[in-house]
């Protein structure tokens, strides 16, 4: 028996295990694509993508903690620790024992890394004209991002 193009069509769509019905590939792709989209314009700021992420939580709430950064963005203190060293070497941020509590560190801006925020908002518009959506779009696309993150970090 032949098949039609349509049934074929249909059983590829409905395959699991194909690679182009992996929600977790299309993610990865997406994902990894921001990325090198957004390195060339990082790259003229002197920042990673890593760091520019830092940046982005301290540009929202400035003199927060560096467990506070990784709660935001996800991240254990091992991995976020060399990217706020190179961060602090860079002129961009302070790093400093609390007072109140020596065994948590704190992360100020300098004013460089307050004045680098200036010149990061043409790197999101440049990024968002690649991907030619409406902000309503983009808000849509972040909800149900979040969505995902937050149903997959109940393993956690």
């Amino acid at each position: 028996m032949v098949q039609s193009a349509d049934m074929v069509e249909v059983e590829r769509e409905t395959d699991a295990l194909l690679l182009d019905n992996q929600l977790c590939y299309a993610l990865y792709a997406a994902a990894h694509r921001m990325t090198k989209s957004y390195r060339p314009l990082l790259e003229r700021l002197g920042l990673t993508y890593p760091q520019y992420l830092v940046l982005l939580v301290l540009w929202e709430q400035d003199g927060v903690t560096v467990s506070e950064i990784g709660r935001r963005l996800r991240l254990d203190s091992g991995t976020l620790t060399p990217v706020l060293k190179r961060l602090e070497s860079a002129g961009f941020l302070l790093r400093t024992r609390r007072q109140s509590d020596e065994r948590e560190v704190e992360i100020a801006l300098t004013p460089e890394g307050t004045a680098l925020r200036a010149e990061a908002v043409a790197v999101r518009e440049a990024v968002m004209c690649q991907l030619e959506l409406s902000e309503p779009e983009i808000r849509a696309l972040r909800k149900d991002l979040s969505l995902v993150i937050e149903r997959l970090s109940v393993t956690e």
